[in-house]
Formats: C-alpha cells, structure tokens, sequence
C-alpha cells in the first residue's frame, strides 16, 4: 500500500494530541450523561434512545479534525514535501482518512457501551446498525478532506458548525416527529436523519433491514458521492 507511510504519520499525529483525543471521544459522552437529565421528562432523552445520534455527533467532531490537520498541512511546506512522493490523490486521501477510521470505532464502541449499562439491549440487527455506522464515519471523515482542501483555518470552523447544526437537527438530540413541519422536509433530503433514524431503528428497536433499506441505501448514495468529490478535491490541490 503506498500511503502506508503517509497513513502512519498521521497515525501518530492523531494519537499523540491527547486533548483533541480525549474532546472528540469524551464530549459526545458527556452530552449523553447530560441530556439524562431530560430522561425523566422525554422517554427520547433516555440513553439507549440517544446513543445512536450520539455517535454521529462524534464523528462530527472528527471531520472538524480531519479538515484542520488537511488544511494546516496545506499552508505549511509540509505539503509541498508530500507532494513530491509518488502518490496518486487515491493514495493520500487514503493516507489522510485511514487514521481516523479506528478513532470512530472507539467513539461508536463508548457511546453503545454506556447505552448497554443503561438498558441498551444489542439484537440481530446490530450488523445494520454497524454498517451505517461505517459508512457514515467514512461520509463524515470524507466530508473533513473535502474542506480540508478547499477552505483556510479560518473558513473551516464555519462548514463545521453548518455540519453539527446539520447533525443535531437530524435527529442527534432533536426529537423531529415532534418538532414535525418544514425541518422534518428539509432534514430528510439530507443523509443525517436517515443515519440516525436507520441506526436508532436496528439498534434500540431491532428493525429488519427491509423496513430501514430505504434510509440505508440514501447514506450509502451521498457516501458514494461525498468520497467522490473528496478526491477530486484532493487532485485539484495538487495541481495547483
């Protein structure tokens, strides 16, 4: 693998910043222990029932990082460097993304490892739950390479907080059948809703993969597409 070297390197760069570590795993955590306060008042705030946005809002927090750590290698001579290895944009997307995937498994594993110690039961349809997980870690990771390449330090922070609200209204802590109205309109031509909506369905109420096939196939579709634009964004800074 020819960004294998590449991928070590920022192997180590993420897990030697213990306190960006320790925010992008810890804070979804404490939100979850948080918003148990509101348990009491809305079964929707109860863990099992949040652990599944929980992790989305996680990987929120790793596309930040990973648009940060693409960016400020932009603007260094670092890049430059990188640039004269003989590597294809496949090869350093890959270099640059593969870091992070173990990352999102640690952050997936503590937020369904307190849903469990709060009545989280795992069922048989935990692999679709898994695979959404999956493929939404590789969305998000993919979308922080597509800012990554195109935005400053300082523009970053704005498609990060765009991305989180974007999150968050999907359903991460927002109860939209609620809500109902134009958001829930809005909220379904994107993929966060049906992410959460397919993983909360197989992971807490154990759905079958015919009533979720429809919001699986949509995170599936705008992977696809948000992979694609990542290295097509990629290539177009290394010719630049």
């Amino acid at each position: 693998m020819r960004s294998a070297e590449l991928a070590k390197r920022n192997f180590k760069e993420v897990w030697r910043d213990p306190l960006s570590l320790g925010l992008t795993i810890g804070l979804p955590v404490l939100m979850l222990l948080v918003l148990q306060l509101f348990s009491g008042a809305d079964a929707y705030f109860e863990a099992t029932s949040l652990a599944p946005g929980l992790i989305f809002f996680g990987f929120v927090m790793l596309m930040f990082s990973m648009a940060m750590t693409i960016t400020r290698d932009r603007e260094s001579a670092l890049f430059k460097r990188l640039l004269t290895a003989p590597l294809s944009a496949n090869d350093f997307t890959a270099g640059y993304t593969t870091p992070y995937l173990p990352v999102a498994a640690v952050q997936a594993l503590v937020i369904i490892g307190i849903g469990l110690f709060f009545g989280l039961e795992l069922n048989s349809s935990i692999w679709i739950a898994a695979i959404v997980m999956v493929s939404m870690a590789i969305f998000y990771i993919a979308l922080g390479v597509v800012f990554g390449s195109t935005m400053s330090t300082r523009q970053v922070p704005f498609a990060y907080m765009v991305i989180l609200l974007a999150t968050i209204f999907g359903g991460a802590w927002i109860n939209l059948e609620q809500i109902g109205g134009p958001l829930v309109t809005v909220g379904d031509l994107f993929p966060f809703t049906h992410a959460i909506d397919a993983t909360r369905s197989a992971m807490v109420y154990g759905a079958s993969f015919n009533v979720v096939a429809s919001d699986v196939y949509w995170v599936f579709g705008y992977t696809a597409v948000v992979v694609v634009i990542a290295v097509v964004a990629f290539r177009r800074k290394m010719v630049e």
